[in-house]
């Protein structure tokens, strides 16, 4: 399957660092917010979340900065599913400039689906399987 777009953004001059380039701790907010756009996409919506007290938690994080971005950027990421465990899922990001569609950076994930409460892993529900197999990939790290 094809990746599917997650993220759309700019690159504001308040989110440079000292060398003029967007700082590390923006790549992970705009990965994090298109982590959000595809858990919606499996069914993990804010609704699911607060009926259920249940969450998602960040296990691994592993980001790769490819080329540098500058204020001005208009930003894509596109996102897919690597694979669904019992309580985990771990996913993909492709972060492009918009206009020159370089490719800016990439991050893979691995999340745990939470009991809020217990402070736990718990069982995905089988929603979650069912809904990502219209986005799964082999990422060409």
């Amino acid at each position: 399957m094809a990746m599917i777009e997650t993220y759309r953004g700019l690159v504001y001059p308040r989110h440079l660092d000292h060398m003029g380039h967007m700082n590390v701790q923006y790549y992970t907010a705009r990965f994090d917010e298109a982590t959000w756009h595809m858990a919606s996409r499996l069914g993990l919506t804010l609704d699911y979340i607060n009926r259920t007290n249940t969450g998602m938690a960040a296990l691994q994080q592993t980001t790769h900065y490819k080329a540098e971005v500058s204020s001005g950027a208009l930003l894509v990421i596109r996102s897919g599913i690597i694979e669904v465990r019992t309580k985990t899922i771990r996913f993909f990001h492709r972060m492009y400039n918009a206009e020159s569609g370089v490719e800016a950076a990439t991050s893979e994930l691995v999340g745990a689906h939470l009991d809020r409460k217990a402070r736990k892993a718990i069982p995905l529900p089988a929603f979650v399987e069912e809904n990502a197999a219209a986005f799964m990939i082999e990422t060409e790290r």
